[in-house]
């Protein structure tokens, strides 16, 4: 397993523990409601199944089932309405919980090792967010320079807590294009 994909198992666990009954006051109760959820992609790019995912750990969907963006520009957009939970030290992964849909939205692939260079946090633990709010500013070219993949991976980590969750991204994606969707 590679230094990254360790790490990204060690953020999640502790973004696992921290969620767990820490942010409760942040949830709203359930809902009778049984609409899908809406999840939309982060940012405008090329839509990435999970098994093309160049990395084992997302392509085997250890941290839960995901997708990536293959983004066009250096922008990490809220995908859902909620609040964040975690966002990491190296700013290359952010939890946010919403309506009851967790997700961990990892950013690159082994850019932890970047430490934080090439990007800027426009948002802090604790914040309510709106979909399509900024998270993240990342420098694409400092990124591929630095040798890594800029993929965007959205992660469904509590996916076993709905009946359904459903990827239905394909092709180019804008910020507001539909990637995912999770029926309670």
């Amino acid at each position: 397993m590679r230094q990254d994909s360790r790490r990204c198992l060690e953020v999640h666990r502790k973004w696992r523990i921290r969620s767990m009954g820490i942010f409760d006051r942040f949830k709203k109760k359930e809902s009778t409601d049984n609409s899908a959820i809406r999840v939309t992609s982060v940012t405008k790019g090329k839509y990435v199944p999970m098994n093309e995912i160049p990395d084992d750990v997302f392509a085997g969907g250890m941290l839960g089932p995901c997708c990536g963006v293959d983004p066009e520009e250096g922008k990490v957009l809220a995908p859902i309405d909620g609040t964040v939970i975690t966002v990491a030290d190296t700013l290359h992964a952010i939890g946010i919980e919403g309506n009851g849909v967790e997700l961990l939205i990892h950013v690159g692939i082994d850019t932890v090792n970047m430490k934080g260079d090439g990007f800027s946090s426009h948002i802090q633990e604790g914040q309510k967010v709106k979909k399509g709010d900024l998270l993240l500013g990342m420098d694409l070219d400092k990124i591929k320079a630095a040798g890594y993949s800029p993929i965007i991976i959205t992660i469904v980590t509590n996916a076993d807590s709905f009946s359904n969750v459903s990827f239905i991204g394909a092709g180019q994606m804008d910020a507001d294009t539909e990637m995912i969707r999770i029926e309670k």
